[in-house]
C-alpha cells in the first residue's frame, strides 16, 4: 500500500471514475487530467483531500495541486485506478479537444515559443551584463580620453569611462558574449522554424534550414537595411524579375509565416507523392519553393506586420497615454493567464527588442507575478500558523517571486478571490510605475524578482526597487485589510 492510496482512491471516486479520464500526466508539482466530462468532478471534495493543494482547469486540463511529491502521488494513482500514464505531449494533443479554437491557436503558439525560452532568458540576461560592461559610465573610472582629448557631450558635460574602456580582461568577456548573444537574438528566426516544425510534426531539419536561409551571410543584414540606399542592396536577377537579397535576423513574424508555410506543403506533397520517392521529392517541393516565397512575399509582409504590431505596441507604451495602458495592461495581465492569451505576448516581447532595442512590456509581466505572490504573502500572514494552509501558500508565494504563477493563482488566489483581485491593483500600478519611469528589459527574463538582471541597468537600481515596492506593499496590505474585515463581519 503506497503512502498515498487512500486519498488516490478518493480522487479516483471524485474524478467520475476511470471511465471519465481520457489521459493523465503530471508535472513538477501538479497532477494534469484530461476528462471526458469535466461536470462530474466533485472539485470542493478533491479540494478537500489531505494532499491536494488546489485545482483549476486551464488548457482543457483539469490540474490537482500536490506539491514536490507528485511523482509518488501519480504513481500510487496509476496503480489503484489502472489508467495508463501519457507523455505530457500527448496530454495537450487529448485536451485540445476541449479547447475553443482561441484557446488551441495560444496553446499552439506557447508550444512554440516555449522551447525557445530558456535560450532567450540567457540572450537576456548576457545583453544586460553587456550593457553593464560596455553601456554604463562610471565617474570613479575617470573621464573618456580619445587621441589626448577629453570627451565631453554636446552640452560639455563629461563623458566618463566604461569597464570595457579601462580593462582589457572585461573588454574581451564583453566581445566573446556577444558570440552567444549574437546567436540568440539575431538567428532567433532558425529557432522559430524549428520549433514550429516539431511542434507540427514534420521533418525537424529542414525547419532548421529554412531558418538558416532567413539569416544567411549572403543576405544583406536586417540591421543593416535602414542605412543601405535601395540601389545598393543585393538582388537574385531571374532575367524577368529581381528578388532583394534582405536577411530577417530577429524577426519573429517572417520566420513563422516561412515555418507554417513549409510545414503545410510538406504535408501537401506527402498526401500526393508516391512513398517509394517521397524521401527525395517531398523535402525538394517543400523548402525550394517555401525559402523563394519567404523572400518574394512572407518575409516583405511579415516584415511590415510585426513593425505595425511593436510600433502600435511601443507607441501605447511611449505615449501620453502611457501609465494608462500600462495600468490596464498590469491589472488585466492576470486574467489573461487564466484563459492562456497571455502567451501572445512572447512574440511581441521580441519584436520589441528587435525594433527597438529592448522590451517596456515584459517588466510589467515581472511585476504581475510578484504582485500574485505578494497576495498569497497575505493570506500566509492572516493564516499563519494554520499547517495545511502553510503547505500550500508558502511554496506558492516562492514560486510566484520565481516567476511561475499558476500554484499561487489557481492554489490560494482565485481560492479566496480578494487576494487576486489585491494581486491585480498592484500589478496594475505597478505598470503604471514601470513605464512612467521607462523601465526597459533587454530581452524576456525569469519573471520574478530575478527578472532585474534582464533590466536596462542605467534605469533599473532604483525604479526597479520602486516598483517591486508597489507590487509586493499594495497587493499585501489590500489582501490583509479585506481579509481581516470579511473575518470581522463573518
Amino acid at each position: 500500500m503506497g503512502k498515498y492510496t487512500n486519498d488516490a482512491t478518493k480522487l479516483l471516486e471524485y474524478l467520475g471514475g476511470k471511465d471519465n479520464i481520457s489521459a493523465v500526466t503530471h508535472c513538477v508539482t501538479r497532477l494534469r487530467f484530461v476528462l471526458k466530462d469535466p461536470k462530474q468532478t466533485n472539485i470542493e471534495s478533491i479540494e478537500a483531500l489531505t494532499s491536494v493543494k488546489g485545482t483549476f482547469t486551464q488548457a482543457g486540463q483539469y490540474q490537482v495541486i500536490i506539491g514536490n511529491d507528485v511523482g509518488n502521488f501519480y504513481n500510487d494513482f496509476v496503480a489503484i485506478s489502472g489508467v495508463e500514464g501519457t507523455s505530457k505531449d500527448s496530454v495537450k494533443e487529448i485536451a485540445k479537444g476541449n479547447q475553443n479554437a482561441l484557446q488551441r491557436l495560444m496553446s499552439n503558439l506557447a508550444e512554440i515559443f516555449s522551447p525557445l525560452i530558456p535560450a532567450i532568458i540567457v540572450g537576456g540576461l548576457i545583453l544586460g551584463f553587456r550593457n553593464i560592461l560596455e553601456g554604463v559610465q562610471i565617474q570613479a573610472l575617470g573621464q573618456k580620453i580619445i587621441d589626448g582629448v577629453l570627451q565631453t557631450t554636446q552640452n560639455g558635460a563629461p563623458i566618463y569611462n566604461t569597464i570595457v574602456d579601462v580593462s582589457q580582461f572585461w573588454s574581451g568577456v564583453n566581445h566573446f558574449l556577444w558570440l552567444i548573444g549574437e546567436a540568440i537574438f539575431h538567428f532567433l528566426p532558425v529557432g522559430i522554424t524549428w520549433s514550429i516544425t516539431r511542434k507540427m510534426g514534420t521533418t525537424q531539419i529542414l525547419g532548421i534550414v529554412l531558418g538558416i536561409t532567413l539569416v544567411s551571410p549572403q543576405l544583406l543584414n536586417a540591421y543593416a537595411v535602414a542605412g543601405t540606399a535601395a540601389a545598393d542592396i543585393p538582388h537574385w536577377d531571374f532575367g524577368f524579375a529581381t528578388v532583394n537579397m534582405i536577411g530577417y535576423q530577429a524577426q519573429v513574424i517572417p520566420a513563422m509565416l516561412a515555418g507554417f508555410t513549409l510545414v503545410y506543403l510538406e504535408r501537401f506533397f506527402k498526401k500526393i507523392i508516391p512513398d517509394a520517392i517521397s524521401m527525395v521529392f517531398v523535402p525538394l517541393f517543400a523548402l525550394v519553393p517555401t525559402v523563394l516565397v519567404a523572400h518574394l512575399i512572407l518575409g516583405p509582409i511579415g516584415w511590415v506586420i510585426g513593425d505595425w504590431i511593436s510600433t502600435v505596441v511601443y507607441t501605447g507604451l511611449t505615449s501620453q497615454f502611457r501609465t494608462v495602458f500600462a495600468g490596464l495592461f498590469g491589472f488585466f495581465y492576470a486574467p489573461l493567464v487564466i484563459t492562456g492569451l497571455h502567451h501572445m505576448t512572447n512574440a511581441i516581447d521580441l519584436q520589441l527588442v528587435s525594433d527597438f532595442g529592448g522590451t517596456l512590456l515584459w517588466p510589467m509581466i515581472a511585476f504581475s507575478n510578484i504582485a500574485q505572490g505578494s497576495a498569497v504573502l497575505g493570506i500566509w500572514w492572516l493564516h499563519r500558523g494554520d499547517k495545511e494552509e502553510e503547505q500550500v501558500s508558502l511554496p506558492a508565494m516562492i514560486s510566484c517571486y520565481l516567476g511561475v504563477t499558476e500554484p499561487a493563482m489557481f492554489g490560494i488566489n482565485l481560492k479566496y478571490n480578494y487576494p487576486f483581485f489585491a494581486a491585480m491593483i498592484g500589478s496594475g500600478l505597478a505598470g503604471m510605475v514601470s513605464v512612467g519611469f521607462e523601465l526597459m528589459a533587454n530581452s524576456i527574463g525569469v519573471g520574478g524578482i530575478p527578472g532585474f538582471l534582464s533590466f536596462n541597468f542605467n534605469r533599473w537600481p532604483l525604479f526597479f526597487i520602486i516598483a517591486i515596492v508597489f507590487c509586493i506593499v499594495i497587493p499585501f496590505t489590500l489582501t490583509v485589510l479585506y481579509g481581516k474585515r470579511k473575518e470581522a463581519n463573518a
